[in-house]
């Protein structure tokens, strides 16, 4: 098992450095909104450029958390195989 952890930390470090230029990219994009709510056509350019900051989002939403949840996953999954390997080896002791 122990022979399979490089693997699995390059696997874990490629998904958590996606993760984090997403979660950098929606910090850019987010930084120019602003919580406004239009009730009326009086500025429809700030509406339209809110709505479009709120599309961009949306869009990358749903892989923020399919590589946010497989990060956690080969975390734990990372942690459980060294701390096995070291309990075994005490054990051995």
């Amino acid at each position: 098992m122990m022979n399979d952890l490089p693997l699995l930390i390059i696997i874990w470090a490629v998904f958590t450095g996606l993760f984090l230029a997403l979660l950098a990219y929606n910090a850019t994009i987010t930084r120019y909104e602003e919580s406004q709510l239009f009730l009326e056509n009086i500025n429809p350019n700030e509406e339209q450029q809110q709505t479009s900051i709120v599309q961009k989002v949306n869009k990358t939403l749903p892989y923020v958390r399919a590589l946010g949840t497989l990060s956690g996953i080969f975390t734990v999954l990372i942690i459980a195989i060294y701390t096995w390997d070291c309990w075994q080896k005490l054990q051995s002791q």
